[in-house]
């Protein structure tokens, strides 16, 4: 008997895998890792009891809690030969194209990566939770002509992050802020770059491959990569007062208004609530964003004329902004997803090595039918 195949753009919809980290109601506009939404985890949570909770299933006692931090904090420094690499990278490369070539490169300097027990497996995943802000940063810095800082254990993963960047201790408000970033951006289901790495999985690849397919698939600007453009478009429209007739001009043309829409939520995605809440709060202690107030007009005409065909912010309208008010980088917006997001892809990896099976879709094949070969003399 032929199986029937079913054919879904996309894979939209499709079930490929049982999975217990991530729940979403695209309807609702739920997101819950582990059972825990993320409004109380944002507001409650760090990010390294977030990974920590991603990872094992539950949230970590206090001295659970401290081992686990304590593992990120002493893996954070990049091993020479990664370094050394970092150095020989020209300046003007894309910072994601650093963070997927030097993710690769960690695999050559570590002992455990043949092994593919699950305990090796967790212990590669707190080293690459751990080095993701240090190749970053360490990059920025050497395109910038200065030596990269080393990691200081005293401060927590956010914090370093932005210590390492600048130079300078972050201030409590700005290491809160960021640190809620990291929180909500560390999962979100089987989206393109984790389920990149999943399939990577699934052929029983290592981790390093794995998460080096994620970095890759993030890069684009359909998934990691919106949120600069968000950034671009707010820039361009310049002004309340002229974001109708952009949004409208945009909406004209077919042209996708950056920020808007998610192929899972029908309505507003719940970490832009969250994202909204520390704008707020940055502006207080720094004035408000002028970008801000052109994004608010651009979510209230834009769900005006489009909100009808379930087209609301994302999580990237937003994080441009906050990012852009922490005075980060923007060509490292896309990167700091993946400091993030490496806490949900290498949980999924492991989900996935547990009970694997090779993921293998089907094409629907569109091409001509059977022809007869002709030989060259008589083409």
């Amino acid at each position: 008997m032929t199986e029937e195949l079913i054919h879904r753009p996309g894979l939209k919809n499709v079930v490929a895998a049982d999975s217990a980290i991530c729940f979403i109601d695209g309807e609702q506009g739920v997101l819950r890792y582990r059972g825990y939404d993320i409004q109380e985890l944002a507001e409650h949570s760090t990010f390294e009891e977030t990974a920590y909770l991603l990872h094992y299933g539950e949230l970590p006692a206090r001295e659970e809690l401290e081992r686990f931090s304590d593992e990120l904090r002493t893996q954070r420094a990049l091993p020479e030969g990664a370094l050394a690499v970092l150095r020989e990278l020209p300046p003007e490369s894309p910072p994601m194209d650093v963070l997927r070539t030097v993710t690769s490169v960690l695999a050559h300097f570590d002992p455990e990566a043949p092994d593919d027990s699950e305990e090796a497996n967790r212990r590669k995943s707190a080293r690459l939770i751990a080095r993701f802000p240090t190749i970053l940063a360490a990059f920025h810095r050497l395109r910038e002509g200065r030596d990269p800082l080393p990691p200081k254990e005293d401060l927590s993963h956010a914090a370093n992050f932005l210590y390492m960047l600048s130079g300078d201790p972050p201030d409590e408000l700005s290491a809160r802020v960021f640190d809620v970033c990291l929180v909500l951006h560390a999962d979100h289901g089987f989206n393109a770059s984790t389920f990149s790495a999943r399939v990577t999985a699934s052929t029983l690849s290592d981790i390093y491959s794995a998460i080096t397919s994620a970095v890759g698939t993030l890069k684009g600007p359909l998934h990691g990569g919106a949120n600069i453009r968000v950034l671009e478009m707010l820039q361009e429209i310049g002004s309340v007062e002229r974001v109708r007739e952009h949004v409208e001009g945009m909406i004209a043309r077919k042209e996708r208004i950056w920020g808007l829409g998610h192929r899972v939520y029908k309505t507003k995605d719940p970490r832009a609530f969250a994202l909204e809440k520390l704008i707020v709060e940055l502006a207080r202690v720094r004035g408000e964003s002028p970008l801000y107030r052109i994004a608010r007009e651009v979510e209230k005409v834009g769900t005006e004329l489009l909100g009808g065909k379930g087209i609301y912010p994302n999580v990237d309208f937003y994080s441009a902004v906050v990012y852009d008010m922490l005075g980060i980088p923007h060509d490292l917006f896309t990167p700091i997803f993946a400091v993030s997001r490496v806490a949900g892809w290498t949980a999924h990896v492991v989900e996935q090595y547990r009970a694997n099976v090779l993921m293998r879709p089907r094409a629907q094949y569109t091409g001509p039918d059977r022809r007869e070969y002709v030989p060259l003399e008589q083409r």
